[in-house]
């Protein structure tokens, strides 16, 4: 047994029924997940309207296809609190108050963002992964699908953003 699986006792699939307590986990969870979001978002597109260099085509096109990929997710853990009968935050103040993604205002450069947005990144995972572990110990398959696909798609990413940062460093400075 591995030290999630020590850490978190898995239910079975429980209908919805949730208790008002663990309900709140849950809800309290999925906000984290969107506050992280959005922020992260809104960091997305102000670097994209803001590269700059020779990377200016592949990073503001990437940049505008993640802010656009986190634009669905936001809907989707949204869409999942509504599904418990719970209302979202919504605002930019309780956005800001939620996140641990702090938003951006110096000029950056283009590997400055791309760091920047790695960790971003691992915040986003570490909040992805403990309402994962929320929601498999409460039984609640449907959160546990959507925190399962998000982690996969952003582990991706990572690895995708990590790779370009190594097209600075020569190879005979990796051993």
């Amino acid at each position: 047994m591995d030290k999630v699986e020590e850490k978190v006792q898995f239910k079975a699939y429980k209908k919805l029924g949730f208790s008002a307590l663990e309900m709140a986990e849950i809800v309290n969870n999925l906000n984290i997940v969107l506050a992280n979001m959005q922020v992260h978002k809104q960091k997305l597109q102000q670097y994209h309207w803001n590269v700059k260099g020779g990377d200016f085509f592949e990073l503001h096109e990437l940049f505008e296809n993640q802010y656009n990929d986190v634009a669905k997710t936001v809907d989707d853990v949204a869409e999942r609190i509504r599904v418990f009968g719970k209302y979202p935050i919504g605002t930019l103040e309780e956005y800001l108050k939620l996140s641990e993604i702090k938003a951006s205002r110096k000029e950056k450069s283009s590997v400055e963002m791309v760091r920047d947005i790695l960790s971003d990144y691992d915040v986003i995972l570490s909040t992805l992964v403990d309402t994962l572990n929320a929601s498999s110990k409460l039984g609640d398959a449907g959160t546990t699908h959507l925190m399962n696909t998000l982690i996969l798609d952003l582990e991706k990413k990572h690895w995708m953003m990590t790779s370009w940062l190594m097209q600075d460093i020569p190879m005979n400075n990796l051993s």
